[in-house]
């Protein structure tokens, strides 16, 4: 772990009073940091669409598969994961050091309820570091700027976007962020990204989303895979490219074959 963390107060800034992202999140991955109010929005979104709990998965598999790539076979040691969410099963820095345990990681957040939970987060191995920054997605130069506070910019980073961009609806801003992050990163840096669309479910996950964006949590955009795969402009993609996500790289060990998910994903590496 590097440096202090302001987390006293942090409570009074946790607002349970409405829908949030990151908890509705949570609650779909079976974890317990969540309360009634976005256990409501994510039952209501479940009527709608029950396969969002798939869509959740299906990122968060892909989140591990492609970090496990990025640390074991492309030799990436530092990792920046921007909008990181709650912790859950297998974080990034978990799933880096585990195949380099010096790996360094910093995580990005703004919301408070994450910040509480940092502490879990920042259990890092002894040979590596792990760092935890208050900061906006929407304010990229302030995100690079505290994060160069334990990473290294002369060295390859893998930049972490898990189901993050579709909270950026313009999709010339959302790019816009996304190309001033990889603009500060050296050759050799990698990409990876998903995010949610709705080719595969059609009308049944954009009405879920559409009630869900007028309920109150910050609005979710879906993007089709052309839209997804624009982010890897000027990147070289990893095969297979942008793919549904349980098709990005599959486990052989896992069984059955792989389903179509309304997640989309990909890895590219800066030249």
């Amino acid at each position: 772990m590097t440096g202090e963390q302001p987390y006293s107060n942090l409570s009074d800034r946790i607002d349970t009073s409405v829908p949030h992202s990151a908890r509705i999140w949570n609650y779909w991955l079976g974890g317990k940091d969540n309360y009634p109010v976005d256990r409501a929005a994510g039952d209501q979104y479940l009527e709608t669409f029950p396969g969002v709990a798939d869509v959740a998965r299906a990122s968060r598999g892909f989140l591990t598969r492609s970090v496990t790539y990025l640390a074991a076979e492309a030799g990436i040691r530092q990792f920046l994961d921007v909008g990181t969410g709650l912790p859950t099963v297998d974080n990034t820095h978990e799933v880096a050091q585990r195949a380099a345990p010096s790996a360094r990681i910093v995580y990005v957040d703004n919301d408070p309820l994450v910040l509480v939970h940092a502490r879990a987060l920042l259990n890092s191995h002894p040979e590596g570091a792990t760092d935890y920054v208050d900061a906006d997605l929407h304010e990229p130069e302030n995100v690079l700027q505290a994060a160069g506070k334990t990473l290294d910019f002369t060295q390859p980073i893998g930049l972490i976007l898990s189901g993050i961009m579709g909270h950026v609806a313009d999709g010339d801003r959302a790019r816009s962020i996304v190309r001033t992050l990889l603009e500060a990163l050296p050759s050799g840096s990698y990409l990876s990204l998903n995010d949610g669309s709705s080719v595969v479910s059609g009308e049944a996950v954009e009405e879920a989303q559409e009630d869900y964006n007028e309920g109150g949590a910050v609005p979710y955009t879906l993007r089709s895979p052309e839209e997804i795969t624009r982010f890897f402009d000027g990147l070289e993609l990893v095969e297979p490219g942008v793919v549904s996500c349980p098709f990005w790289r599959p486990e052989p060990t896992e069984i059955g074959s792989p389903q179509p998910s309304d997640a989309y994903g990909g890895v590219g590496r800066k030249p």
